[in-house]
């Protein structure tokens, strides 16, 4: 099969002999057009010009003289600020979109230089429910698991819980006074806050129960057999908690992802006897700290990163350094994604800083903080519940079902298993699109109606539209794949045509600017473009009524590769995508 590349890239390689010959290796810059008419536009002759001080427009005609784009282009022009404007020929357009159907890719190349890459996400706490406010880390994490793993790259997820420190000493406690079964009972049911509500209810009212809480927590840290046993029996029902939701909301994660801040105990004393002999550790107020530099007050004062306590209890940089030299070390990871909030920016800078000096990390580059803003109520402050207690997760996901059984139910013949199977999707879907869809780093408005909504920028929108596509092929009584193997001849006559065939062949850019920004929004806004184009081709061009069969199959080759884009663009984000609705 003939290697996919995004169109810049085509017809980059296109130009790149021409800007050869006046330097070698010389970047094309090839960019989409904003000018009605033109496709694209090549800027690179304007920086080869003032290297050689030449006149841009100058430099721009030799290079289109020089250049074979007679197949490709259908016109080509020089700006006299020297950009060279490319409007792509209707035929090569077709061609490509004739090469996208034949290629279960669709034109997405993987990546030349595979890597290993560690992405840290979700991060809920032992005996305590998954809330609200895990929901953007675990849906952003996931989309971005997905896209690297498609673009192909080794992807490690790495669930960072937390399941260490002084509140396990009143949980295992509690967990001896109403017995271990009853415990493990109340934990596997999923009813975590009542446990832990218990046990600190306990600790509160009880000084003998404080003892021996704080007791339990110098065995536990001690290594106490009997001990570790019970904290395992309450990680490993909260593990087994963790994984029914995430189920539920369809990621990836699974148990063996699991990595909490117990995996790092052993090597704490190691990181600091390490930062020690590097000469990076200096004791302040008795604590231990590395002061990093460029981090400072408001008074321009230096910032402590605090490593080691003046108790002599480790504090989370500890945990978080022993973790990137974990994951550059024995992972061996070419690059840490962090998907944590936007307010952990500077202690995870400062971590960064740290690793690097400690040669932990070989480049501050390779550690990635991928922020994100809160969701939202109506109110614009924080979503909670109306009695204002946090949202627990698993009832997030079950109001978003039975608002999308309810909004299905109004569209759908479908018996009422698929019903409900569909509803599940289009629920889910919805709550995931509409964290997906927003700009990561920015707020959003938590809103069922909106979200659920089957028009607009949403996951019910999108689809449906891929449903619309398919179903010609059902009323035809027509297999789609003998519209995805590259065998019919596409045609592009009318203007809807030729944008729904652009759009198309923009689906490996799409992924591209995703990965290089960290920010799933961006294919969101593809597909979302996307869908509004066939829609449009749709109502402007006859598909099983066309003028002849000949253009009748090459309209049905778009309606095979929309949905197939579709289809697939969802699925990289983690949204399942019902065949009916």
């Amino acid at each position: 099969m003939e290697v996919m590349a995004g169109l810049p890239e085509l017809l980059a390689a296109a130009l790149q002999p021409a800007f050869d010959r006046f330097e070698p290796g010389s970047d094309p810059v090839v960019r989409p057009s904003g000018r009605a008419g033109v496709d694209f536009q090549a800027n690179g002759a304007m920086a080869l010009a003032k290297r050689l001080s030449q006149r841009p427009s100058e430099v721009a005609e030799q290079i289109v003289g020089w250049a074979d784009l007679q197949a490709v282009c259908s016109s080509v022009e020089v700006s006299a600020q020297g950009f060279i404007n490319l409007t792509l020929a209707d035929s090569w357009l077709a061609g490509r979109v004739g090469l996208h159907a034949g290629d279960p890719r669709l034109g997405v190349v993987p990546a030349p230089r595979a890597m290993t890459v560690v992405v840290d996400y979700s991060h809920p706490n032992v005996a305590k429910e998954m809330h609200v406010g895990h929901l953007r880390t675990t849906v952003i994490g996931d989309a971005l698991c997905r896209l690297l793993s498609f673009a192909g790259h080794t992807v490690v997820r790495e669930n960072h819980i937390g399941d260490w420190g002084t509140p396990f000493g009143m949980l295992i406690e509690h967990l001896l006074d109403i017995g271990e079964e009853e415990a493990a009972h109340e934990l596997s049911v999923g009813d975590l806050d009542s446990f832990y509500r218990a046990s600190r209810a306990a600790f509160d009212a009880s000084p003998e129960f404080q003892e021996r809480a704080r007791h339990r927590v110098v065995l536990l840290q001690s290594g106490d057999p009997e001990t570790l046993r019970l904290w395992q029996v309450l990680v490993d029902q909260s593990v087994a908690y963790f994984q029914a939701v995430y189920e539920r909301l369809d990621v990836l994660l699974q148990p063996s992802d699991v990595v909490g801040e117990s995996s790092y105990n052993d090597l704490l004393p190691v990181v600091v006897q390490e930062l020690d002999e590097r000469g990076l550790l200096v004791v302040s107020d008795g604590a231990r700290c590395v002061f990093p530099e460029g981090f400072v007050n408001r008074d321009g004062t230096p910032l402590p990163l605090i490593v080691q306590k003046s108790d002599g209890g480790f504090g989370y940089a500890a945990t978080d350094l022993a973790a990137l030299r974990d994951r550059f070390g024995r992972l061996a990871a070419d690059l840490a994604l962090y998907v944590v909030g936007a307010p952990q920016a500077q202690h995870l800078a400062m971590c960064f800083a740290v690793a690097e000096a400690a040669g932990y990390l070989p480049s501050a580059e390779q550690a990635v903080h991928v922020p994100f803003g809160n969701m939202l109520g109506a109110d614009r402050k924080m979503f909670k519940t109306r009695a204002g207690a946090t949202v627990k997760l698993g009832d997030l996901l079950d109001e978003a079902v039975v608002r999308a059984s309810a909004a299905v139910a109004e569209r759908s013949e479908l018996d009422a298993g698929e019903r409900a199977a569909v509803a599940r999707m289009v629920g889910i879907g919805a709550l995931k699109y509409a964290d997906l869809s927003t700009d990561r780093i920015r707020d959003y408005v938590f809103d069922y109606d909106r979200m659920l909504a089957f028009d607009g920028n949403t996951g019910p929108y999108l689809q449906y539209a891929r449903v619309r596509c398919l179903s010609i092929f059902r009323r035809a009584s027509l297999e789609i794949a003998d519209f995805l193997n590259g065998s019919v001849e596409v045609v592009i006559s009318e203007p809807p045509e030729r944008a729904l065939a652009l759009a198309l062949l923009g689906f490996s850019a799409a992924i591209d600017e995703t990965l290089a920004t960290w920010s799933p929004h961006k294919l969101c806004t593809y597909l979302f473009d996307l869908a509004g184009l066939y829609t449009t081709f749709f109502e402007s061009c006859p598909v099983l009524k066309a003028p002849s069969p000949e253009v009748r199959d090459s309209r049905l080759v778009l309606c095979a590769v929309t949905a197939a884009t579709l289809g697939l663009g969802l699925s990289v984000l983690g949204i399942e995508a019902p065949e009916r609705m």
